[in-house]
């Protein structure tokens, strides 16, 4: 050992290899034990086998460099070097953990670089999420990653010694080591054979290396797709048609923010939480089996406000200016006379919200910013409690009934967004044992009362009659039933079924149930289709919920991070596809709504058919963004010319 460095040398670089291997591998250890379900002892070593193969060749790496370059600049630079890998990688490794804590999705490349580029969008959040602990965690680790190796030489060595220069000459074992750090970092990447996510298996640096460098790419487009593109025509043109039956009545959206279907009474008769929801549901169209298109705030409005499917890869690309291919509802309804607005309850600098709203349509735009904070509870790190938006609302309405139009308004809410902050203003119930899951259902539960305070504005206004209320979850909430939690990545039941209610005074008064499949691309032909306007110029993929719809028609959603996860729904069968990551995943949901019973093995050849649907839908979905992008800056580049 000392043909490689010395005694003092040796105990500086384990001094802080060894540590820091311990605490990546504990890491590890604890998150596996907290997996769903026994794990055994071959399936524990095979978890973490991972992490001991990568710090074993990391540590044989630093061994290795150390005994190649003895002395000079190169040594300093080379310790400089030393600590920051070690800075890096045990911040890697902890923000790993505990985003898979929070989350129960594994951190990639991907995610770290966007996060970086949006750090004004998610600063809040990690500020929420990191608590007294975890900034006392990270403070002891990066001080003893600078400078616990010198302390730990003082104490066992002769002399506190730093490695700037090392004796002797470079011979064949150096190479040798770094040889072997090489054939130990090349098995990190290996996943294991148990378990049911590669990605968790793997090292957190390993994992990012496969994900960026070595996972298949699925972003070709096929001549089928090209040759369908070709002769599908895209809403970008289009416009409205009156026709003998249109009526210019008042629409609004009311987005239940982080809503599932499951927690809400109008979908599940053992929970009292939406009393209101669930009367209004007796005079409404009710959509049984609807579905989020992606797990997204963001991506989810676009899809009720425009009628296409967003983009499928997790930048906000509709906050772009011009980023959204389509002809949205509002700008529809602004050139045939309606005025628009948009209120949220939330702060408006979260993924540019004023530009997604402009985007839409909307003329008018009222954030939190614009709201009286006084009398009002903070709900969570970026929003106010709903009831904040009524007396905007309420002022809004007086000046457009001056004004005497119709218009389209929609209407936020965040109360129910991670973290459940639950407000005072009406009480605190016991629905559920778990604490967290309570204060979820109990956010739910005020936002109840906010939807009926702001029914009953329109009614006490003399608006209620004339105008359609479009009630729709943007995503559901996954607390831990799949290993998942919040929603981005949430693809079960749980995370992208969701409350869709149409309430409209002057129809549905016996309500009406929509059985088949749905989702949010059906509202804007629904509410088209409740106004009596025909559409030129383009055409929206939805239906309208108003005629019949087959039984086993398909909708598609996907995980909001990429090349994560897709899922069909096709009548009462689901298909999830992991892209490889873990099996594949078919659910009876007739038979089996919580999705307990993987049935794969018994749809082999259906299976094959629903992936191919699947990539050619997302394929298909993301060449027509990057076409509208295309045509976007060969429109400017003619201008500039």
């Amino acid at each position: 050992m000392y043909a490689l460095l010395g005694r003092d040398d040796w105990i500086y670089l384990l001094g802080l290899l060894v540590p820091l291997a311990i605490y990546n591998v504990g890491l590890k250890a604890s998150r596996v034990l907290g997996l769903p379900g026994p794990v055994g002892p071959l399936g524990f070593l095979d978890q973490v086998r991972s992490e001991v193969f990568f710090n074993l060749g990391y540590a044989a790496l630093w061994v290795g460099l150390f005994a190649l370059v003895r002395r000079g600049v190169g040594r300093w630079i080379l310790l400089v070097l030393f600590h920051l890998a070690a800075i890096l990688v045990a911040t890697i490794t902890t923000s790993a953990h505990f985003f898979y804590k929070t989350t129960g999705s594994v951190l990639d490349y991907d995610l770290i670089t966007q996060s970086l580029r949006s750090w004004g969008d998610i600063q809040g959040v990690i500020a929420n999420e990191t608590t007294t602990l975890h900034w006392l965690l990270m403070s002891v680790v990066l001080f003893y990653a600078i400078a616990g190796p010198a302390l730990l030489t003082g104490l066992l060595g002769s002399r506190l010694h730093v490695p700037v220069e090392t004796p002797g000459r470079v011979r064949f074992a150096p190479v040798a080591v770094s040889l072997l750090a090489v054939l130990l970092g090349a098995l990190s990447l290996l996943p294991g054979v148990t378990g049911s996510s590669k990605s968790f298996s793997r090292d957190p640096l390993a994992n990012m290396v496969v994900t960026e460098f070595s996972e298949p790419n699925f972003e070709e487009t096929s001549p089928e797709i090209e040759t369908q593109l070709a002769a599908e025509d895209q809403p970008t043109d289009a416009s409205l048609v009156q026709t003998a039956g249109t009526q210019k009545r008042n629409v609004v959206f009311i987005h239940l923010e982080s809503t599932r279907a499951q927690s809400t009474t109008a979908y599940n008769d053992d929970l009292k939480t939406t009393p209101f929801m669930d009367k209004l549901a007796d005079e409404s169209l009710v959509a049984e089996n609807a579905y989020t298109i992606v797990p997204h705030t963001s991506k989810a409005i676009t899809a009720v406000n425009c009628g296409v499917t967003p983009n499928l890869v997790r930048s906000i690309t509709e906050a772009e200016p011009d980023g959204i291919p389509a002809q949205c509802l509002p700008e529809l309804l602004t050139d045939q006379g309606y005025d628009s607005v948009f209120f949220q309850s939330a702060t408006q600098d979260f993924e540019n919200r004023p530009q997604i709203a402009k985007n839409f349509g909307y003329e008018e735009f009222y954030p939190l910013e614009a709201l009286p904070k006084e009398g009002f509870e903070q709900a969570n790190y970026f929003g106010y409690e709903d009831d904040i938006m009524l007396e905007p609302s309420k002022k809004w309405l007086e000046e457009q009934k001056k004004r005497g139009k119709p218009f389209v308004a929609e209407y936020l809410t965040v109360t129910v967004h991670h973290d459940y902050q639950t407000p005072g203003r009406y009480g605190f119930k016991d629905f559920a044992e778990d604490e967290e899951y309570n204060r979820y259902l109990n956010t739910i539960y005020y936002q109840d009362h906010f939807l009926e305070n702001l029914i009953n504005q329109y009614k006490e206004m003399g608006l209620y009659e004339d105008t359609i209320f479009v009630l729709y979850g943007d995503h559901g909430e996954g607390f831990g039933e799949h290993g998942r939690r919040q929603h981005d990545n949430t693809i079960y039941q749980e995370g992208i079924k969701i409350p869709l209610l149409i309430h409209d005074p002057q129809r549905f008064q016996n309500g009406m149930r929509v059985l088949p499949p749905t989702n949010q691309l059906d509202i804007v032909p629904t509410v088209l289709d409740l106004l009596g306007y025909g559409v030129t110029g383009g055409t929206y993929p939805g239906s309208s919920l108003v005629s019949p719809l087959p039984m086993d028609r398909t909708v598609y959603a996907s995980c909001f991070y990429d090349q994560t996860c897709l899922a069909s729904i096709k009548g009462k069968e689901k298909y999830i596809y992991h892209f490889g990551n873990q099996e594949d995943e078919y659910f009876d949901l007739a038979k089996d709504p919580t999705e307990k019973q993987n049935i794969a093995d018994e749809h082999a050849e259906e299976i094959e058919r629903r992936r191919e649907s699947l990539l050619a839908w997302r394929s298909k979905v993301n060449t027509i963004y990057e076409r509208h992008r295309d045509s976007l800056m060969g429109e400017t580049t003619m201008m500039s010319e």
